[in-house]
Parts: structure tokens; C-alpha cells; sequence
């Protein structure tokens, strides 16, 4: 502290010593002392010029302002003749930072951080700058959780007035959160409210969630947690008194201390509603409030009310309405009424819809999805309903909706969308291990937004040992502007199954087709199709018995014209990240009448996702299919239903579920059954990263036949998978154990996919 008040001082005692001089005119200006700054530098900051008087105010003022600039660490004047001289000596400059025994944190970002206290090579040395930098050293470390982090600088002086810095940094070990205590707790033991926190005691898991080290951050969320499961739980008058947190002498251990005060029990005595009827009556808007007389008092239920009221506005256009729940409590007896106050403000129009972000999509391609439409009423559930057709085109990585009001309007609204691109084309390869196929891969191009259009082209190109396919497929999802679409199809498809838990042969078929899409609704739509495709099979001697009595009666090639229907219905909230909502697919292939195969195969899928809580997702698939031959014919084998592995039963081989011949190959059968439950949930210290995805599963199915039942070859598994959407594509690992692995089965425990974007 002494130094820098004598440092202080310095400029003035110059300054005083100044007063000395004898006033003259200044005919010249020399610069002495300096080596790296340039004279013009010094000349641009001295406010005395040729020909001025310098007296002793104007030499004070002088060396107060290169003082100022921080070049130099000291400045004296003198006169010789009429010539100014000014004698300089500079501060030295940084000629090198050496940060040692740094392992937690890349040097890189201290580097950075260093740099906005002052301090980076080639910089002006200044010792304040370099004290801050040892402060945030220390900063970055204790918000590690490394109370006992040490930091010792030194400095070296070196040739042509450098220094070099080095920070000797010991790190330390994370102090650990030792103990937190509840105090004041009687309706909720204080496990359970502690189960509600973040932070916790070490555990097993802690080496990866880090939530036994302490943040102010976290017990801050942590004390809002606590403070909204009493207030939902009636205790109005809850209140939080103190937290103190401590750490021990060796800086290992901290203890949390929270005070609280729970208060009595609240219940809700009346409900009343004030505001105009003329715009949402006020039966209307108790049907909106979740609270009753003689409830229990709820934040959390009075807070959804006031939103479903808002809401409710917000479709008739009442952009601005304001809701407020107004108390009246009543300490005696514990009770509490409330007045909601409904003011709708002003209806509101859509003034201007505009979009950002899309770099490479086309306006119109967004632009078309919307049901929101400028110039038109403001409505909230299109607005949503927009966001969600927008997310559902699967092009983007983020998609963000604004309402933003029109200064100086107040019946004027603009909707903001902001949308991040992502790679819409990608190569995806897909692989499997088994003990005696060893590595399966297969591969295909895809771009979903061509050139930006919103257009579908894939190709998909497949050259392993059991599938070589070559297909490509167009889609044009607004072939009218009413939003049907067009697509076509061709393809050649090589199956060889000698190498899989399929019964042998092989097939080569060559087909093509043209398919239609006709919307229903915002969520819903149907699709019809027609396609021809002729296929050559090719037995072996060790193909079954069924194989080769089909090959006998209908020959080696077959034709057939397919005509297909198709439902489908979608309202999740989010196809990046889906936390509630259903899918139903339906489909019906049928090969038409004058062909010497006839028969039908229709599919079902029925998908839903139910939010358990804000992290926790409980999603249910079910999946039927059935195939039936008409007009006295079979259904063709290679149109089977097959049931195993990736997409249906985790843990078992492809393929491998079902009846089988008598050399234990699967022969499929023309039924199907497939349940998948599933627990989706973050990862443990990444819930704000939607890139990761685990899931804990439990998955069922099978296949059979007539006469049979699906309870005959049922299999279960259960396992944990990830979805991961890395830097090179959505890869998804799953482990699955079979339950009830049967002798014969097939079992393939650890499977993925894995997609690589470009």
C-alpha cells in the first residue's frame, strides 16, 4: 500500500520541481531516454508546443500528462537555451508469460483471461495489472472448488528494459462439500429436501456430476428449489433466514448451513375474477384456474392458471394482456383468496414476421411452414404451431421464436425467428459385431434441403455381405402450394443371407415407383403410392423347405405392381429434442390384382413421450405388422416380418427372432409384434447440452405365424443406450441383455449406428 501511495506521489514531486523553472519560450523539443516508443508518440501527448511559454503550471501539466499515458516510470523536464528537453524512462515491456503446474484449466484461457486485466506479451509491464492477474488466477481456481489454490509470481528483469513473468501455480486439492444441514425443517424430513438439491456429498457419481463441489451459483438454484417446493406445498409464509457456508482450516472440507422458517400451512378460501366480460367471461376464466376453494395453497398452480388465462387471450389476439393474481391473506385463520385481475389490453395484428439464420435455406422454404400470417389477428397457438413445423423440417440445430412489440404501437406485434443451420446432408454408416459376421457396414448419401429448396435427395449405397443396395430417391415436399407432395423412387436391391441368422438364399430385385403426400392437417397427412419392382431369388442347397416349395410354384422371377397407403400423425413439441407428444405411422402395401402374387401388408406405429419432470422423459413404441396372401396365394417369404436388434429387440442379433428351419436359420413370419419403454434423460452434468441423450429401456417382440401366438417367441431385453449428435454425426450405442435368450438365440449385446455429417 505504501508503495503505491509513493508511486503516486511521484508525478507531483515532478510537478513541484517544476515550479522551479524559469519561464521562457520554447524554441525546440528534444526527447531523451526512449528506446521502444517513438518521439511522435511523446510529442502527440505533451501539450506544450514550439513557441508556447512554459512556465511551472504548463511543466506541471506536462508531466502529469505522460505520466498519464503509462509509458513511462518517470519524467523530468530541463531547459537548455530555449530547447525543451524531456527525459524519459520507460517502463518495460512484457517480453514473456510462463504459467506453471496448471493441469485443470488449458493455459489458452487463462492466457485470455490474463489479457483482460492487462497483461500479455509485448504489453506495458504495470504492477497493478499484474497483482489482478494472480486475483484471477485465484478466481478461476475457486470456482473449481480449489479453495487452497497458491499462486507465486515472479518477475526478471532482462536486456532492453523487458521482464519476463512466470506464475508458479499449486493447484491444490477440490475442497469437497463435507456436510450440508437443513435447520427449521418440520414438514419435510431433511433428506428429502436435500434430494431436492444440486449439490450434494461426495458419492459415487460425483467424479462426473462435480455437485460436491461448491458454487454460489448452484446453492443459489438450490435455495429456489427449496423455496418452490414449500410455497406448491401451501406454506406462504416460508421464507429462507440465513446460509452460511464455511470451509476448514486446510481448505478440504465445506460445511453448508441453511436457516429456514417454514410457517403455518396456507389453504385458499375464495377465488374471485375482475375484468372486463365482453372479451373472455368470467365463467369462462374460472374454467381456467386450476385453484379451488379449499385447496391447499400453490404457487406452482397458481402460476399455470394465470398462464392458461394469458394464453387463452393470446388466441383471440390479446398479444398484451396482463393476469394478475391479487391475495388476500388472512394470518389467523391461515387462509388466503385471491382476485384475478384480467386486463386484455388492446388487440394485437402481426405487423412483420422476420427470419434470421437461414444461410442457406431458402424464406419461402420457412416461410411456407408458418400459420401465423402478417397482417393477420396475433395468435398464439399458431405461433407455436409455426415453431414446431419449423423444428419438424429437421434443418436446423436451434429454433427460436420472439414476440416483439412495436414501439409507440400498442396493437402492433412482430414475430422474430431465429434459426442456426445445420448439415442437412450426411453420410451415414451404420455397423454391428457378432461372433460370426464380425463388422457389418452400411452406408448412404442424403441432402435433405437441396440447394436449399427444402427437397429431399438421397442415395443410398450399400456394398456389405448380406444387403448390396443402390437406390435414389426425390422427394418435392410442396409439389402444389397447399403443401402436397411428390416423390420418386428407384432402386436395385442384393440380398444375400448366408452369412446372417436368416435361412439361405439370395435375391436381386430392380424396382421403381411414385409416391404422393396429401396433407390433412397441420399434423396430419396421408400418402399413396404405386411402384413396380421385379425380383430374381437364387437358392442353395441348404435353403429351407418352404423356400424352395415357393421357388416351385411361382419360378425363380417374379413381378409385381404395389399400390401403398400411408397415415401419419405428428404433434411432438420438438423433433430435436421431443419431451412430450405422439407419432402414429400407418401403412397397407398391396400387390395389385394382376399379378401371380397377391397379398397385403400392413404396418402400425404408435409412439408417445410423457414428461416425468424437467429432465426425465418416459417414452412408449409399440409396433404391429401383419401380412395375409388373398385369392388362394402365400404371402412371398422375402416379404417376411423379422424382429432383432437395432430398432426393435436390443440385445439379440438382426433378424435372428422367429421360427427357423431345421438348420436354425430364420425364416421371419407374417406377423409382427415390437414394444420398446424407454427413461430418456441427460447426461449426468449436461442437462443444458442437447447434443447427449441417455436411456434406460426395456424391449419386447417378436414374430409368427398363423396358428400361432405372439407369446410363443416373445423376447425381452433391457439395457442403457446414448444418442449422442457429435461434431461428425448422431451416433447411438446401445447395450441390451436378453432376459429370456432361449437356446439358439443369437445374441448381440452392443450395437449403433452412427451418422458422419458433411
Amino acid at each position: 500500500m505504501k508503495l503505491k501511495i509513493l508511486a503516486g506521489l511521484i508525478p507531483l514531486l515532478y510537478a513541484a520541481s517544476a515550479i522551479a523553472i524559469e519561464p521562457f519560450v520554447v524554441k525546440d523539443i528534444r526527447v531523451e531516454g526512449i528506446q521502444r516508443t517513438e518521439a511522435g508518440t511523446v510529442f502527440s501527448y505533451l501539450p506544450v508546443k514550439v513557441g508556447d511559454k512554459l512556465d511551472d503550471e504548463h511543466a506541471a501539466a506536462a508531466i502529469r500528462a505522460l505520466f498519464a499515458t503509462g509509458f513511462f516510470k518517470d519524467v523530468r523536464l530541463e531547459m537548455q537555451q530555449g530547447v525543451l528537453i524531456v527525459m524519459v524512462r520507460e517502463r518495460p515491456s512484457i517480453a514473456s508469460i510462463e504459467i506453471n503446474g496448471v493441469k485443470d484449466i488449458p493455459k489458452d484461457t487463462l492466457r485470455d483471461n490474463l489479457k483482460l486485466v492487462g497483461l500479455a506479451d509485448g504489453r506495458i509491464f504495470d504492477k497493478s495489472a499484474m497483482d489482478k492477474a494472480e486475483q484471477e488466477l485465484k478466481r478461476q481456481y475457486v470456482a473449481r472448488g480449489k479453495y487452497g489454490v497458491n499462486v507465486n509470481t515472479t518477475v526478471t528483469e532482462l536486456e532492453r528494459n523487458r521482464v519476463a513473468i512466470v506464475f508458479n501455480v499449486v493447484e491444490g486439492e477440490t475442497s469437497k462439500i463435507k456436510q450440508i444441514s437443513i435447520i427449521g425443517n418440520q414438514a419435510f424430513s431433511e433428506k428429502e429436501l436435500k434430494g431436492l438439491m444440486q449439490l450434494d456429498t461426495p458419492n459415487w457419481l460425483s467424479w462426473f456430476t462435480k455437485n460436491d463441489q461448491y458454487s454460489k451459483q448452484k446453492l443459489s438454484a438450490d435455495l429456489e428449489i427449496l423455496r418452490s417446493r414449500y410455497l406448491d406445498a401451501g406454506y406462504l409464509e416460508f421464507s429462507i433466514d440465513s446460509t452460511q457456508v464455511s470451509i476448514t482450516p486446510d481448505k478440504e472440507h465445506i460445511y453448508i448451513t441453511i436457516n429456514i422458517s417454514e410457517g403455518a400451512k396456507y389453504t385458499v378460501s375464495d377465488i374471485k375474477v375482475s375484468g372486463p366480460e365482453n372479451i373472455l367471461s368470467h365463467a369462462e376464466t374460472r374454467k381456467l384456474i386450476k385453484a379451488q376453494t379449499g385447496d391447499v395453497f400453490s404457487r406452482k398452480v397458481l402460476t399455470e392458471s394465470t398462464t392458461k388465462i394469458g394464453d387463452r387471450l393470446g388466441e383471440d389476439g390479446y398479444a398484451f394482456a396482463n393476469v394478475n393474481a391479487v391475495p388476500d391473506v388472512d394470518k389467523e385463520k391461515h387462509q388466503v383468496g385471491f382476485t384475478f385481475v384480467v386486463d386484455p389490453g388492446s388487440r394485437a395484428y402481426v405487423r412483420h414476421i422476420d427470419i434470421t439464420g437461414n444461410t442457406k435455406t431458402r424464406d419461402e422454404v420457412i416461410r411456407r411452414e408458418f400459420r401465423q400470417m402478417e397482417g393477420a389477428w396475433y395468435s398464439a397457438s399458431k405461433i407455436k404451431t409455426s415453431k414446431q413445423k419449423v423444428d419438424r423440417l429437421d434443418f436446423f440445430s436451434e429454433v427460436n421464436i420472439e414476440t416483439i412489440p412495436v414501439q409507440g404501437k400498442n396493437d402492433q406485434i412482430d414475430v422474430s425467428l431465429a434459426v442456426k443451420e445445420k448439415s442437412t446432408g450426411n453420410f451415414s454408416i451404420g455397423a454391428g459385431i457378432s461372433s460370426n459376421v464380425g463388422l457389418v457396414f452400411t452406408a448412404s448419401v442424403t441432402q435433405r434441403n437441396l440447394f436449399g429448396t427444402g427437397n429431399n435427395l438421397s442415395t443410398q449405397i450399400n456394398t456389405g455381405k448380406v444387403n448390396k443396395v443402390y437406390s435414389v430417391s426425390y422427394t418435392n415436399p410442396y409439389y402444389t402450394d397447399n403443401g402436397v407432395s411428390r416423390g420418386f423412387d428407384v432402386y436395385k436391391r442384393n440380398v444375400n443371407t448366408a452369412s446372417t441368422a436368416i435361412s439361405s438364399f439370395s435375391s436381386s430385385t430392380i424396382g421403381g415407383g411414385v409416391r404422393f403426400g396429401i396433407p390433412i392437417s397441420d399434423f396430419e397427412s396421408t400418402n399413396y403410392g404405386l411402384s413396380a419392382e421385379q425380383t430374381t431369388l437364387t437358392l442353395t442347397d441348404t435353403s429351407s423347405l418352404q423356400l424352395k416349395e415357393f421357388v416351385n410354384i411361382f419360378g425363380a422371377t417374379t413381378s409385381n405392381v404395389l399400390g401403398s397407403v400411408g397415415w401419419n400423425r405428428d404433434n411432438r413439441d420438438s423433433a430435436i429434442y421431443t419431451t412430450e407428444g405422439t407419432v402414429q405411422r400407418a401403412f397397407l402395401e398391396v400387390a395389385m390384382p394382376i399379378n401371380s402374387q397377391q397379398f397385403y401388408k400392413l404396418t402400425y406405429q404408435h409412439q408417445w413421450f410423457y414428461p416425468i419432470s424437467k429432465n426425465l422423459t418416459f417414452f412408449l413404441n409399440g409396433e404391429m405388422g401383419g401380412a395375409q396372401g388373398y385369392g388362394g396365394k402365400p404371402v412371398p417369404f422375402f416379404k417376411n416380418f423379422y424382429a432383432g436388434g437395432p430398432g426393435s429387440v436390443r440385445g439379440y442379433s438382426p433378424f435372428s427372432i422367429g421360427p427357423r428351419d431345421v438348420n436354425n436359420q430364420a425364416l421371419g413370419s407374417t406377423r409382427r409384434i415390437i414394444g420398446n419403454a424407454e427413461v430418456l434423460f441427460p447426461m449426468p452434468g449436461m442437462s443444458k447440452d442437447r447434443s447427449v441423450r441417455l436411456s434406460a429401456f426395456v424391449d419386447a417382440g417378436s414374430v409368427f405365424g398363423q396358428g400361432l401366438s405372439a407369446s410363443d417367441s416373445l423376447r425381452y431385453s433391457t439395457g442403457v443406450a446414448v444418442t449422442w449428435v457429435s461434431p461428425v454425426g448422431p451416433l447411438k450405442v446401445s447395450m441390451g441383455v436378453p432376459l429370456n435368450k432361449q437356446s439358439g438365440d443369437r445374441v448381440q449385446q452392443f450395437q449403433f449406428t452412427l451418422g458422419s455429417l458433411f
